[in-house]
């Protein structure tokens, strides 16, 4: 077996086994720094010894195994060890508080999430905490979907892992009635690992990480399973679904990204979306008993639009700016207005659209969508000077190959027509 399939097999391992492997540490000895970094230098060995050993024949026995061993070995060198053996006790083995009897749900990497998004934390701590234990995202790549300096990010997870050793927080899924305080934290957490699989930032990595969606699917599977009434759970899963059908779809065989408009809608999976409708179709009937709507289900409501479509010209824009509105007025968020004005466009004209976009300016310079919404809008005017500018400003933001190829092509358009002066 050659070095390339080694290392292929090492990235794969970590893309897969990463989130199992912490979980199962973090159970063990009831400490994320320990589990995190043991994680850590059980890939390392691997790396060292794979080549010359060969890839094991279960790859994630053998990583958790050595990781096991790395754990220990640290314990041991610790000088206070006994203190921090009683200290893992409290945090992952606290049965005074009995948890929801999980049965089948009975999985370590769900335990993890609810324990990292304690409320005990602040939100944007939690969320970035968990992407880190369970989506095994670097910190970069947290760094960038939160659009803050990676210098920070990496002090918010350290912050985060020290407050719930000193806060004692036990590892488990909590009790019925603590679910809810954190269920809106673990949500977050899971979009935002499924939003890094949909469309992957990480130098060197897959366009797609699939791994990463299907775990996202997964566990919010799971979620819904443990609160089937939550209209946001059935929302998220209902919006993740609709987005994971259109995944063949959406990356060329050259590997660029395809937009939405010039997929093919016979290769969108079909099971999938008809599992997403029935979602939707059910929040609506609680939207029309007098349930509002939240974030997630109106997302999920704009993609069933999408997807409803045989054909691109026969989408219902009208329903998706009316459904962008009712977003707007409980999530006002720059990127959520950013999306609506692209729904705008179709609808009322790319003139229309970029005067809402360029008022985003302040907020979202540093957001490659932002220039690269502006450039379509701008090409769509005919102003070329400035398309092209702000094509190579997305490009230059962009951290994902298929996306960098997609602006590309359309950039290097606009040499073959002739353009008004920008």
């Amino acid at each position: 077996m050659n070095l390339a399939d080694v290392q292929e097999a090492i990235t794969r391992a970590h893309q897969q086994e990463w989130a199992r492997v912490v979980a199962a540490l973090t159970r063990r000895f009831g400490d994320l720094d320990v589990a995190e970094e043991a994680a850590a230098e059980a890939f390392a060995t691997a790396v060292e010894r794979w080549p010359a050993d060969g890839i094991p024949p279960n790859p994630g026995a053998w990583l958790t195994t050595t990781a096991n061993r790395k754990a220990i070995d640290r314990i041991r060198r610790e000088s206070k060890r006994d203190d921090k053996h009683k200290e893992a006790q409290m945090l992952y083995d606290n049965p005074a508080v009995p948890s929801v009897p999980l049965g089948a749900i009975d999985d370590d990497r769900l335990r993890l999430i609810f324990t990292c998004c304690h409320p005990a934390l602040a939100m944007e701590s939690r969320v970035a905490l968990t992407l880190r234990m369970i989506g095994g995202l670097t910190v970069a790549e947290i760094a960038r979907a939160f659009l803050v300096q990676e210098s920070a990010m990496g002090q918010r997870i350290t912050r985060a892992k020290a407050k719930i050793k000193a806060a004692r927080i036990p590892y488990r899924v909590p009790s019925a009635d603590d679910l809810s305080p954190r269920l809106s934290g673990v949500l977050a957490v899971l979009y935002l690992v499924f939003n890094e699989g949909y469309l992957a930032t990480g130098p060197g990595t897959d366009p797609v990480r699939s791994d990463l969606t299907a775990e996202a699917i997964r566990l919010t599977r799971l979620i819904r399973a443990l609160m089937p009434e939550d209209g946001e759970v059935a929302g998220l899963l209902a919006l993740m679904l609709l987005i994971e059908a259109r995944r063949d779809a959406r990356i060329s065989a050259s590997g660029e990204l395809v937009a939405i408009d010039e997929q093919d809608r016979g290769a969108w999976d079909a099971a999938l979306i008809a599992e997403g409708h029935r979602l939707v179709r059910e929040r609506l009937a609680a939207a029309a008993a007098g349930v509002a709507p939240g974030r997630y289900q109106i997302l999920a409501a704009i993609n069933a639009v999408h997807t409803s479509a045989r054909d691109v010209r026969d989408t219902d824009w009208a329903q998706v700016v009316a459904l962008y509105d009712q977003l707007v007025r409980i999530d006002a968020s720059p990127i959520v207005v950013l999306n609506r004005a692209i729904a705008v466009a179709e609808l009322d004209g790319p003139d229309v659209a970029l005067t809402a976009v360029d008022r985003l300016e302040d907020t979202l310079a540093g957001y490659h969508a932002y220039h690269a919404t502006r450039a379509d809008l701008l090409r769509r005017l005919g102003r070329g000077r400035q398309a092209r500018a702000a094509y190579d400003r997305a490009i230059e933001l962009s951290g994902n190959t298929a996306e960098i190829a997609y602006l590309t092509r359309r950039r290097d358009q606009l040499a073959q027509t002739r353009a008004q002066p920008g």
